[in-house]
């Protein structure tokens, strides 16, 4: 595997950027759902770092439950299409307030499936919080009730979002140089 630096294009968002927007998206939640009847799902693997940080500012009382969904294959840049559930949650929802917290929405395709499922299962209401919505690459169009950041079409890694399963660790969101990043097969 490359060193993340070899293959930096640039620092799109960086740390305290995102720790500055995620204690405002915080915030917001709270208000929105003071009565403690809150539920974060979470998007695994993406979505791990944006939920821990983003709970520690939700003052709101809240649960948490994860789902594993995936449309993107390993060292893909480009979603599949196709959507699978490999974890489903353990909590009933019904007639819970539920806030879906994803990384990044991108096609649309995979959180509108998503949606779809959670919907059937009557939560009392059902929003979604992104931290990154690339609105040039929606496909399919969702709703996004608390969003982060809108960001160009590139190809960004970091903060939770994945280059070949690294650097999900970095506290940053950069950009990945193409025309230096080498693919694991």
């Amino acid at each position: 595997m490359q060193e993340y630096k070899e293959i930096l294009a640039e620092v799109l968002i960086d740390a305290v950027a995102l720790q500055k927007r995620i204690a405002e998206l915080g915030a917001e939640i709270s208000a929105d759902y003071p009565d403690g009847n809150l539920l974060l799902v979470c998007i695994l693997r993406g979505g791990v770092p944006f939920l821990v940080d983003l709970s520690r500012n939700i003052t709101a009382p809240h649960m948490m439950d994860f789902m594993a969904v995936s449309s993107y294959g390993a060292g893909k840049r480009e979603s599949s299409g196709a959507v699978r559930v490999a974890m489903d949650l353990q909590m009933d929802i019904r007639d819970k307030d539920v806030v879906l917290v994803e990384d990044i929405v991108d096609s649309g395709n995979t959180i509108a499936s998503v949606l779809e499922l959670l919907h059937v299962r009557q939560p009392r209401s059902l929003r979604v919080c992104a931290l990154l919505d690339k609105p040039e690459r929606r496909e399919t169009d969702v709703p996004i009730h608390y969003r982060g950041f809108e960001i160009p079409n590139k190809f960004v890694f970091g903060y939770g979002l994945d280059l070949d399963e690294y650097y999900r660790n970095l506290p940053f969101v950069g950009v990945v140089d193409l025309n230096k990043y080498k693919p694991t097969d």
